[in-house]
């Protein structure tokens, strides 16, 4: 039995099950699977580089899981966004189950954050919320003014000039 955890987009951790790689993936959602291994080696974080419109925003827990046990800092830490499956391997790389002393240690780092980094954590995520913000923003200006730019003749129906 692998057990993993799985990080929703929502914030949510949960514990579950995952046999293979494929496994991860449909966790993720997806196929482009990328990973992040922790400083000791002993954690994999796995994740999809995808950015759908549902996952853009950064999945907070399991960023700062990453930042605990890592030697990112809180600048530096990668914004980890959508689901995020935490497990770890064998010794010959394989997907393995974490066992219950790892979870425990992944509590323990988890509380570990300083208050700094808690709040460098936070304006980064607040700094990325604004950008994706003026994205969608700039997106919607785009498109309505490719909407008022058509020329008659893309408009449907026909021109009829009155005198």
């Amino acid at each position: 039995m692998n057990t993993v955890l799985y990080f929703s987009p929502n914030d949510v951790a949960y514990e579950t099950r995952a046999y293979s790689k494929a496994d991860i993936a449909e966790l993720v959602n997806d196929h482009g699977l990328e990973s992040l291994t922790s400083t000791d080696r002993q954690f994999d974080f796995w994740f999809t580089p995808s950015t759908r419109r549902c996952q853009r925003r950064p999945n907070r827990c399991a960023t700062e899981l990453l930042l605990a046990t890592t030697r990112f800092t809180a600048k530096t830490v990668p914004m980890l966004r959508g689901a995020v499956v935490v497990a770890t391997h064998d010794s010959e790389g394989d997907l393995d189950g974490l066992s219950w002393q790892q979870l425990d240690l992944l509590v323990q780092r988890s509380r570990s954050l300083s208050k700094h980094d808690d709040r460098v954590l936070s304006r980064r995520i607040a700094r990325d919320a604004r950008r994706q913000r003026r994205n969608v923003e700039a997106a919607q200006a785009a498109t309505a003014r490719r909407a008022k730019a058509r020329t008659p003749d893309q408009l449907t129906g026909p021109l009829v000039v009155w005198r």
